[in-house]
């Protein structure tokens, strides 16, 4: 089997964008109306930063389970860990964007705008970038390693076992 299919990059920097253009015109859309900026909850970057934090612990588990204990890692829960990890990482990439937008609309004004206002973006911005990092690691530990595809070099002589190919999907009786 080759080597497992990694995310292309272009998929998060063009969700990076989409939620750029959106932060964007959100604010702008606030200000046409005269209407105070959208300022995110602190709640929000420290939600993008516990879910990171639990891809990381999650993904640093799977990883001890397939090195110590390679039979009883459920593949299910790796495709879980693994499809999780890539929408983290689309999440972050998006959230990163509506971050970086809203505080693109607030540089362009005459007035500088207060901390009280501009810092939760800047925290949506980085709490996004850990998202994204600690995603992407998680999406790498849930590679598998080297030698573990059944293709071992002392059993190149012995004839394969039982597959799935070779068991009934169905009773006879």
């Amino acid at each position: 089997m080759g080597e497992p299919e990694r995310r292309n990059p272009w998929v998060a920097v063009a969700a990076s964008g989409i939620g750029f253009v959106i932060g964007l015109l959100i604010e702008i859309g606030l200000s046409n109306r005269g209407n105070p900026p959208f300022v995110p909850p602190i709640s929000y970057p420290i939600t993008l930063v516990l879910v990171g934090g639990l891809l990381l612990v999650l993904g640093i588990r799977l990883r001890r389970a397939v090195r110590h204990r390679p039979g009883d890692v459920n593949p299910f829960h790796a495709v879980r860990l693994l499809a999780t990890a890539r929408a983290g990482l689309l999440v972050g990439a998006l959230s990163l964007g509506f971050g970086l937008g809203m505080l693109a609309s607030l540089s362009g004004r005459t007035i500088a705008a207060p901390a009280s206002t501009w810092a939760p973006m800047l925290a949506v911005a980085l709490g996004s970038a850990i998202l994204i990092a600690c995603a992407a690691i998680a999406e790498s530990l849930c590679r598998v390693p080297p030698g573990d595809d059944g293709s071992g070099d002392g059993d190149a002589d012995q004839p394969p076992g039982p597959g799935p190919l070779d068991q009934p999907a169905f009773r006879t009786r």
